[in-house]
């Protein structure tokens, strides 16, 4: 039967590339592959999803993007200072969900960034 894995990645625009993953490597410590791509394996224990929002919603503020990407970390606050060393902004404050901590940032795209450290 056919069916839908995962997510296999996202894919946008942005105004300089180069300068983007090099960003994303320095400060957050993502590998960019020999092709461009910022990728990393799951490990096994997480999920991944696709939720859409209403039109209206002001969750994804003070971003203009018309998305927001959510990343599982494993230590919400230890991102956040790496993001801010890297000159982002942060957004709000580390939120305890029960399920998981939470906590966002600018990326230097304008892009509003949710990071997510999930609870066993």
């Amino acid at each position: 039967m056919a069916k839908i894995l995962g997510l296999g990645g996202v894919f946008f625009k942005c105004k300089d590339t180069k300068a983007y993953q090099d960003w994303w490597k320095t400060h957050m410590g993502v590998a960019v592959s020999e092709w461009g791509a910022m990728e990393w394996k799951s490990d096994g224990k997480s999920f991944t999803l696709m939720s859409p929002f209403s039109d209206d919603t002001e969750y994804m503020q003070p971003s203009t993007a018309q998305f927001m990407i959510n990343l599982r970390v494993d230590d919400v606050a230890g991102m956040l200072e790496k993001a801010r060393a890297g000159g982002a902004k942060i957004v709000g404050e580390i939120s305890d969900e029960g399920y998981g901590v939470f906590g966002w940032f600018i990326d230097p795209e304008g892009v509003k960034i949710e990071l997510w450290e999930d609870k066993p």
